[in-house]
């Protein structure tokens, strides 16, 4: 009963404070683990041990996972150098240069001081890419952070694993090599047999709660196999996750896929929320053990969990910038790449959940435990406090951003607008003299209806008429709130069966959960909005102006003629005839394309700069 009060209060806690700390844009590890650091210190609060191989099997494999099925293999690939310089280069140099510390201040052997490099090595994902999204860095810093931290996992505890042998006498120079080798490629082999095996399953399983089941234990089946052979089960996870993220569309089903997201979110947030709270709450045991150690004095301490941090924190800038400035010089990374960025991933070393791990593996008879533990916590406190409370204020000071609101808007919208020409185009192959016209324009309607939704994001209209798809969502708000009363109230008499009573609700939520918000920011109304490059060639972008005369500045005569009121604007970069979207009642724009062949039309909506292509359905 006392463990299951205290697992119910340490998961209680550790959600609420992360909720909190979203609420006010804090740092969500940095604030679990100094409220556990502060926990530690209260009476009534028991000390935390944690066993390793809970930390390495229960919350490694699924935190893992749940990270790789949303990595980009696609991204990962495009990276793939970047990542492997960091997640294994870095991760040697840090290791062996905080060994060097270590060996240098305190009396421990170098085999032992390169264990404990190796764990304060590899940085951790939540702490980075947290902060990273919060504050909107650019994506491809967003994914090299995730992906080096998922990979450099891997090489820690392979260099931990061969430290501790290596301490103890039973490992040699080329057997370290031959280990390192043998866990990243029979990690890699396994994941991907494992994935593929897993994929066969999924493409015969069409009811949700069985797929999530199978994705639940997904990373243990990778993760147990692949050290059972001595090879990486990090890899092997992440791995057999990247791979069954790609292949979801094909292998899953719309409603397992959106299962599997919602339940592996939830697991996430509780795992990593738990992890940080419970970093800070081993503190104090950890200090105390340290601080009373007979072997080394207070100042020598002090003094080594300084130069730690320091040089766990420094060693990364100093593999960064060479490495960066020598694949520029050699042509190897794209030149256009601002120096800015390579600041930014120097200064995102935030340690966590592996480290935690990792000196758990450090055998009881280390020489030094308790100095060697403290040093591993101070370096995750240290790293999640000077870093991870400074890297917004860096990521400002040199203008680093990522796309805007406005421009994600834009491009959700573009793509949209080429998935339903597709569905639109595949709708008239598939029509029959049988098929019912009711049922045709209904389909028609549906399709245009989300892609018209996606555009209106993008307009500035300056009256404050509701847009068609926002008065769609409120009215079919009010009408779902009232079908649900209606069958609740049936619910309350007993007037139908409770299997059926629950099939009509999760109906009425599933249509609920699929109407778009429409949640538009101040940043998105003040900021201009200009169009990505456009993925293919266009000749008529290309030839077509930026700008022109209008004919008919700021009103669409047609709709005026005819008695209706626009939405938003556009205008022919042909003639310069002003009309009105296809979200307005008469879709002018259209119909001028229509009658005049005129191929290229652009808003006129203040704030945006970009244009349309009809025959190409292309945007610029």
């Amino acid at each position: 009963m006392h463990v299951a009060i205290g697992l119910v209060v340490l998961v209680a806690s550790a959600a609420s404070l992360a909720a909190l700390a979203r609420r006010f844009g804090i740092s969500e590890p940095l604030v679990l683990t100094l409220a556990g650091v502060v926990a530690s210190y209260l009476p009534h609060v028991p000390e935390v041990h944690p066993d390793p191989e809970v930390i390495l099997l229960g919350f490694l494999p699924p935190l893992l996972y749940t990270s790789a099925i949303r990595t980009s293999l696609v991204d990962f690939r495009a990276n793939a150098r970047t990542i492997a310089l960091l997640s294994v280069g870095l991760v040697l140099f840090s290791t062996f240069t905080v060994a060097a510390v270590v060996w240098w201040l305190l009396p421990v052997p170098f085999a032992v001081a390169v264990a404990l490099g190796a764990v304060v090595a590899p940085t951790d994902a939540v702490a980075a890419t947290g902060i990273a999204r919060r504050i909107g860095m650019p994506r491809r810093i967003v994914t090299i952070l995730e992906d080096e931290s998922m990979f450099n996992d891997a090489t820690a505890l392979v260099t931990v694993r061969t430290a501790i042998a290596a301490a103890a006498g039973t490992v040699s120079v080329w057997k370290a090599g031959g280990d390192f080798l043998l866990a990243a490629g029979g990690g890699a082999a396994v994941g991907i047999v494992v994935a593929y095996l897993l994929a066969m399953l999924r493409r015969r399983i069409t009811d949700p709660v069985l797929d999530t089941t199978l994705s639940f234990l997904a990373p243990f089946v990778a993760y147990l196999p692949a050290e059972g052979i001595e090879a990486s089960g990090v890899i092997a996870v992440v791995t057999c996750g990247m791979v069954l993220g790609h292949g979801a569309p094909a292998w899953q089903s719309a409603a397992s896929r959106i299962a599997e997201r919602t339940n592996w979110r939830t697991i996430q947030f509780i795992l990593e929320s738990v992890v940080f709270l419970m970093i800070g709450l081993q503190m104090r045991a950890i200090i105390e053990g340290a601080w009373d150690s007979d072997d080394l004095d207070h100042r020598t301490l002090i003094v080594a969990a300084v130069a730690v941090v320091l040089a766990a924190m420094l060693s990364r800038p100093l593999w960064v910038f060479p490495v960066a400035l020598l694949s520029r010089k050699l042509g190897l990374s794209n030149a256009d790449v601002p120096l800015s960025h390579p600041v930014v991933v120097s200064w995102a070393g935030m340690r966590g959940v592996v480290t935690l791990a990792a000196v758990l593996l450090l055998p009881a008879d280390t020489e030094q435990l308790p100095v060697l533990k403290l040093l591993a916590l101070v370096v995750v406190a240290g790293t999640l406090l000077l870093q991870g409370t400074s890297l917004p204020w860096v990521v400002r000071r040199l203008h680093v951003r990522g796309p805007s609101r406005a421009e994600n808007a834009l491009q959700k919208a573009n793509l949209l607008q080429q998935a339903t020409a597709a569905g639109l185009a595949e709708l008239e192959k598939r029509i029959t003299p049988d098929t019912p016209p009711g049922v045709v324009e209904t389909l028609r309607d549906r399709v245009t209806w989300k892609t018209n939704a996606a555009w209106e994001r993008l307009g500035r209209p300056e009256s404050e008429l509701a847009t068609p798809t926002a008065e769609y969502r409120r009215l079919r708000l009010e009408m779902l709130r009232a079908e649900r009363e209606t069958v609740l109230r049936v619910r309350d008499s007993g007037g139908a069966d409770y299997e059926i009573l629950q099939y009509v609700l999760s109906r009425l939520d599933l249509e609920e959960s699929m109407i778009d918000r429409f949640d538009e920011t101040e940043e998105e109304r003040v900021e201009p909005l200009a169009a990505p490059a456009a993925a293919d060639s266009c000749a008529h972008l290309e030839s077509a102006p930026l700008v022109r005369e209008p004919t008919e500045p700021d009103e669409c005569k047609e709709c005026i003629a005819e008695g209706y009121t626009w939405v938003h604007l556009r205008m022919c970069l042909s003639c310069g005839h002003i009309a009105c979207c296809d979200s307005s009642v008469g879709n002018h724009a259209t119909k001028h394309y229509a009658g005049t062949g005129h191929p290229v039309m652009r808003s006129v909506e203040p704030g945006e700069a970009w244009r349309w292509c009809y025959v190409d359905e292309l945007l610029g």
